[in-house]
């Protein structure tokens, strides 16, 4: 009977090592996505999203459900409107972090935050 428990336990090691990292963000636009890591359920994969809107390029990354992936869908604004405010492409891969572009690969607020901050100061000396 240890042996069960043994097999049990390895496997269930195994099953929790085998979750899917990617970066996510929630709302970019044109070249800027602020990025965070997380961690995807079983039946999901990493994802990049691609917008375009009459004036605005958006993006987003995560993880998303299998059988949403690889599609486009027109995305409403108010969401109960027939009135389409921009389209969302999202495309799929299944390896850790694998939907870094496009999109300011792994950027932090933090990181932005001293390259704005940077830029700031260098064009301060500038002039």
């Amino acid at each position: 009977m240890n042996r069960i428990a043994l097999i049990l336990a390895v496997g269930l090691c195994f099953a929790v090592g085998q979750a899917l990292q990617c970066y996510r963000c929630d709302l970019g636009i044109w070249s800027l996505c602020i990025t965070s890591k997380t961690t995807c359920e079983t039946d999901e994969h990493c994802f990049n999203g691609v917008g375009n809107s009459a004036v605005l390029k958006i993006k987003m990354k995560g993880c998303l459900k299998v059988s949403e992936c690889n599609k486009t869908e027109d995305v409403n604004f108010p969401q109960t409107s027939n009135t389409s405010f921009y389209s969302m492409t999202k495309t799929c891969c299944n390896t850790d972090l694998c939907n870094v572009a496009p999109g300011l690969p792994g950027a932090s607020g933090l990181s932005l935050a001293a390259v704005t901050i940077s830029s700031l100061l260098a064009a301060n000396f500038m002039i």
